[in-house]
């Protein structure tokens, strides 16, 4: 009786500790992840924009156009296609 008392005892504390040594973790979707991702990109870009226009030498254009660079170096870079526009034509001369 005592030898089964003790393999119970011992089975009962194996339990409690596999279920303690279980790390948390956190579920998160790969939607969610983009979604944050989106978010911490509009921060960075709307942070590099007021930064711009705190220091007065720059115009609101040029501002805009910090924040898109900002923006679109934050954004992740997919492998099936790019949502980044194409780089920057050649101006037209007869417009």
């Amino acid at each position: 009786m005592r030898r089964s008392l003790l393999a119970k005892s011992a089975l009962a504390m194996a339990a409690v500790f596999t279920i303690l040594s279980v790390a948390p973790t956190f579920a998160q979707t790969q939607g969610m992840e983009r979604r944050n991702q989106r978010r911490n990109a509009r921060q960075s870009g709307r942070a590099a924009k007021n930064a711009c226009k705190a220091g007065d030498e720059k115009s609101r254009v040029e501002c805009r156009q910090t924040k898109r660079a900002v923006k679109n170096n934050a954004r992740p870079v997919t492998g099936s296609g790019s949502t980044a526009p194409a780089a920057n034509p050649a101006p037209n001369p007869a417009q």
